[in-house]
C-alpha cells in the first residue's frame, strides 16, 4: 500500500496545483497513471505477461484523464501467459486505492467481436493507446478494430446518430441549459467523441474549425474545474457549484461561465450538424448511385435560392453582393421547405450581402415573418444565422440576451432560445388571430428587455418600438407590437393573481388591450410564451383561468358582457348550500397532485386552519383558492405529499373538524417541525410583500412573494386573521420553489383601514423573513 499511498499523494498534488493548466493536468494525470499501471504490469512473474498488452481506451486513451475520470483499460492477451494473474496484479492496486476503474480482459478477436455489437466499446477502442507490454499486439488491436469500424460504417454510423439524438433528447442542449451536463448534452463532450468516430470511418470528416476545437478544449477546462470543485466525478454543472467553478476559472460570475459554456456548446452542435448531414449524404449516394442520394436537378425555392443535395444553396447567376434581402429570403425558403442553408452559402451570404436599408423593404419583413412561421423547421435555420452573425446584424439587441440564463423555476431555456421557441409555438396559432405577422414578431421580441434595469416588459416595449420602426412597420402596427410586449405578462398575472370576479380585474385588462383584435393577439402570445417556457407556466389550471378571463374581457369589448362564469362545480355548490362541514379528497394525479375541498362556515381563520391541517399531514400546498358563498366558504387546494400517500378523506375530515373546534393545536405541531428544518433552507431572493393599489375597489389586495416552504400558507393566513383582516378571496400559487400568494382582504364589508393594512403587511413580512 506504500506504493498506492505515494501514487495518491502525487495524484492529489497534481489536482491541487493551481499553476498547472487544465491541459497539463490531464496529460500529467495520464502519464502518472501510465507509469503506475506499467510498473504493476512489469512486476508480473516471469512469463506471466508474455504476449500481452495493457492498453488505455476512451478518455484515458486520449490522455484526457481528469480528477474524476475513470481509468479505462483493457488487458489484451494471446495464447500464452496467465491473463488472470496479470489482471489481478494490475487491477487490484487500483481498487485498493479507491479509484474508479473500468477494465476488461480480452483477446484481440474478443475485443473486435464485442465492439461489433456494443457501441460504447467500439467508441472506446477508436482511441486505443499502448501503456505496457507487447506494442505489436496493441498496434494489431488498433488496426483491426479501426478496419472493422470502417467496414461496418454503413450500419454503425446511423446507429451512432440515433444514439446521439436520443442522448440529446434526454440531456437537452448545452447551449440553452441552466444546469448543463458538460458531457451528455447536445453540443457536449460526448458529441466530440462521436465526431472522432465519424472521422475514423472515412465516410466523412468533421469540420476542422478553430472555433469547434477551442470549444472542446474549453469544456474540458470547465470539467476539470468542476471535478476539482466537487471532489468527485460530476459532469452536470449545478447551480450551487457554478459560482465556485467560475471563480476558479477567473470569470466574474456564474452567468459569465454559463455564457462561455453555451457558446462552446453551440459551436460543437453546429459542427455535429454539418458532419451528420455529410454522413447522410454520403451513405445515401452509396445506396442510390447519385451524389448525396438526391436527384441531379436543382429545385427552385425562391428567387436566387434552390435546393441541392438536401440543402438550400444559391442559384447559378445569383448576385448576392447586390441583394441585401437575400439572406432573409434564403433563410425563409429553407425553413419553409424543411431544409437548412448550406454552410458555404451561409458564409457567402454573411460575407457578401450588403446591410439592409432602414426601414427594411417589405420583402425583407415578409421573409422574416415567413421564417418565423415555419414551425419547428425555424430552429436549425435560425441557429445557423446566429452562428454566421446575421441575427445580431439585423437585431443588435439580440446580443444582450444571447445565451442569457433565466434563473426562474418557470423557464427551461436561455432567453434567446426561449424567444425562438415562443415563435415556433406561435406559428401554430397564427390562424387564430387577425394579424399573424404581429403575433410572430411579438413572440420573437417580447423578452428583449431582459438584462436591462427595471421592468423588462416596459423596457422591452421601447425596444419593440425601435425594431418596428427599423423593419418598416406602419405606425399603428408598431404601436400594437409595443403594446403586446408591454403587456405580455398581463393575462397570466390577472388570471392567476387577481380575483376575476372583482370588476377592477376585468376593467384593467379592457383598458390595457382596447380592442378584440389586440386581445386575441395577446391571448395567443400568452399561450405561446407560457408553452415555450415549460409545463409549470402553462398548466391545465392556468390555461383554464386565462381562457376564462379572455372570454369575459372579449365579451365586454364586443358589447355583450357574458355572465360571470361559475367558479365552483355543481357538487361544490351543493355542499355550500348545506350547513354541514364537508371535506372531499380527489384521487392523486399521475404527477402526484391531490385536490382537496373543504366547505365550512366562513371565518377569518378558516384558510389558516385548513392550511395548517394540510401542513401537519405533510401536504405541500401548490395552489389554493377560497370562495365565499353567503356565510359559507369553499376552500379548494391542490397539494402534493412530501413522501408517501396522501391521507384518506375520513382522516382529513377528522383533523379539519378538530382544528375548527379548537381541539387540534396546529401551531404547536408545526412549531416542532419548523425546528427540525431550521438552518436547512437555501439562500434565495429577497422576499416581498406589496399592496396592489388598483387591483380592487372593494378589498385591499396584498401580494406575497417568497421562497416556498412547508406551512407557509398556514403562517401567512394565521397572521392575517390575528391582525384584524379577513380573506375574501385568495389566489395561491407555487412555481417551482417560488410562492406567489395574493390575498383579497376586507375589514367588515370593505377594504382595510390604513392602520390595519400596515399592521398586516408588517406581520406578513415577519413571517417570510
Amino acid at each position: 500500500m506504500a506504493g498506492a499511498d505515494r501514487f495518491l499523494a502525487l495524484r492529489q498534488a497534481l489536482i491541487d496545483d493551481d499553476r498547472l493548466t487544465a491541459a497539463d493536468r490531464r496529460a500529467s494525470l495520464s502519464e502518472l497513471a501510465d507509469n503506475w499501471l506499467g510498473r504493476f504490469f512489469a512486476e508480473a512473474p516471469d512469463g506471466a505477461a508474455n504476449g500481452m498488452a495493457l492498453v488505455a481506451v476512451g478518455g484515458y486513451g486520449r490522455r484526457e484523464l481528469l480528477p474524476g475520470s475513470d481509468i479505462d483499460v483493457v488487458l489484451i492477451h494471446g495464447e500464452r501467459g496467465a491473463p488472470e494473474e496479470v489482471a489481478s496484479r494490475v487491477f487490484y492496486p487500483v481498487w485498493d486505492a479507491g479509484l474508479p476503474l473500468d477494465h476488461s480482459v480480452r483477446t484481440v478477436d474478443e475485443a473486435r467481436e464485442l465492439a461489433g455489437t456494443d457501441m460504447k466499446v467500439a467508441l472506446g477502442l477508436i482511441d486505443v493507446r499502448h501503456v505496457a507490454g507487447d506494442a505489436e499486439l496493441t498496434a494489431r488491436l488498433r488496426t483491426e478494430t479501426r478496419a472493422d469500424w470502417r467496414r461496418g460504417a454503413r450500419t454503425r454510423l446511423p446507429e451512432l446518430a440515433t444514439m446521439c439524438r436520443a442522448r440529446a433528447e434526454s440531456a437537452g442542449e448545452l447551449a440553452h441549459l441552466l444546469e448543463p451536463d458538460l458531457v451528455d448534452a447536445r453540443g457536449g463532450l460526448r458529441d466530440t467523441v462521436a465526431l472522432r468516430a465519424v472521422a475514423a470511418s472515412w465516410i466523412a470528416d468533421h469540420p476542422h474549425s478553430a472555433e469547434a476545437a477551442q470549444a472542446r478544449e474549453w469544456l474540458l477546462v470547465v470539467r476539470d474545474s468542476l471535478h476539482r470543485t466537487t471532489g468527485r466525478r460530476h459532469d452536470r454543472l449545478l447551480f450551487h457549484d457554478q459560482d465556485e467553478v467560475a471563480f476558479r476559472l477567473g470569470l466574474l460570475s456564474a452567468d459569465a461561465l454559463l455564457r462561455t459554456i453555451a457558446e462552446a456548446g453551440r459551436a460543437i452542435a453546429y459542427a455535429s450538424d454539418l458532419t451528420w448531414r455529410a454522413v447522410l449524404r454520403t451513405l445515401a449516394s452509396r445506396r442510390t448511385g447519385r451524389p448525396g442520394g438526391y436527384a441531379q436537378q436543382r429545385r427552385p425555392l425562391a428567387a436566387g435560392v434552390v435546393e441541392h443535395e438536401g440543402e438550400a444553396v444559391l442559384a447559378l447567376g445569383t448576385r448576392p453582393e447586390l441583394d441585401p434581402v437575400l439572406p432573409l429570403r434564403a433563410a425563409a425558403a429553407a425553413a419553409q421547405a424543411g431544409l437548412v442553408l448550406a454552410p458555404q452559402t451561409l458564409d457567402q451570404l454573411a460575407a457578401v450581402c450588403p446591410q439592409l436599408p432602414e426601414p427594411w423593404p417589405a420583402a425583407a419583413r415578409d421573409s422574416l415573418v415567413s421564417l418565423l412561421g415555419a414551425g419547428r423547421s425555424t430552429l436549425p435555420v435560425w441557429e445557423s444565422l446566429e452562428m454566421a452573425g446575421l441575427v445580431v446584424r439585423w437585431f443588435p439587441e439580440w446580443e444582450r440576451v444571447q445565451f442569457r440564463p433565466t434563473r426562474t423555476p418557470v423557464h427551461r431555456h436561455t432567453v434567446d432560445r426561449h424567444l425562438v421557441e415562443t415563435a415556433i409555438v406561435a406559428s401554430g396559432l397564427t390562424r387564430d388571430v387577425a394579424r399573424p405577422d404581429l403575433l410572430l414578431l411579438a413572440a420573437l421580441v417580447h423578452d428583449l428587455g431582459k438584462g436591462l434595469p427595471g421592468n423588462h416588459s416596459e423596457s422591452g416595449a421601447v425596444i419593440a418600438g425601435e425594431i418596428a420602426k427599423r423593419i418598416g412597420l406602419a405606425p399603428e402596427d408598431a404601436a400594437t407590437l409595443a403594446l403586446l410586449v408591454r403587456h405580455h405578462l398581463l393575462l397570466p398575472e390577472m388570471a392567476t393573481r387577481r380575483d376575476p370576479d372583482d370588476p377592477a380585474t376585468i376593467d384593467a385588462v379592457v383598458q390595457a388591450v382596447g380592442t378584440t383584435e389586440v386581445l386575441d393577439l395577446l391571448a395567443a402570445l400568452t399561450r405561446a410564451d407560457a408553452t415555450a417556457a415549460g409545463p409549470i407556466a402553462w398548466s391545465p389550471q392556468r390555461a383554464r383561468l386565462i381562457t376564462d378571463l379572455v372570454g369575459r374581457v372579449g365579451a365586454i369589448l364586443g358589447g355583450t358582457p357574458s355572465p360571470k362564469p361559475e367558479r365552483l362545480s355543481e357538487w361544490q355548490r351543493e355542499l355550500a348550500a348545506s350547513e354541514e362541514l364537508a371535506v372531499r379528497r380527489g384521487e392523486p394525479s399521475p404527477d402526484g397532485l391531490t385536490e382537496i375541498t373543504v366547505v365550512a362556515p366562513d371565518s377569518a381563520d378558516l384558510l389558516a386552519k385548513v392550511a395548517g391541517v394540510l401542513a401537519v399531514r405533510r401536504l405541500d400546498v401548490r395552489r389554493a383558492a377560497i370562495e365565499t358563498v353567503g356565510e359559507r366558504a369553499v376552500v379548494t387546494v391542490t397539494a402534493s405529499m412530501q413522501f408517501g400517500d396522501p391521507p384518506d378523506e375520513v382522516s382529513l375530515y377528522d383533523d379539519v373538524a378538530r382544528a375548527l373546534a379548537g381541539r387540534l393545536n396546529v401551531a404547536e405541531r408545526l412549531t416542532d417541525r419548523a425546528a427540525q428544518r431550521r438552518g436547512r433552507a437555501i439562500a434565495h431572493a429577497e422576499p416581498q410583500v406589496a399592496v396592489l393599489p388598483d387591483a380592487s375597489e372593494s378589498a385591499t389586495v396584498l401580494e406575497v412573494r417568497a421562497h416556498d416552504e412547508p406551512a407557509l400558507l398556514y403562517r401567512l393566513a394565521r397572521s392575517i386573521a390575528e391582525n384584524g383582516a379577513s380573506v375574501r378571496a385568495a389566489a395561491i400559487e407555487t412555481l417551482g420553489a417560488e410562492a406567489i400568494d395574493v390575498f383579497y382582504l376586507v375589514h367588515g364589508d370593505g377594504p382595510l383601514p390604513d392602520d390595519v393594512t400596515a399592521r398586516v403587511g408588517a406581520a406578513l413580512r415577519s413571517v417570510i423573513t
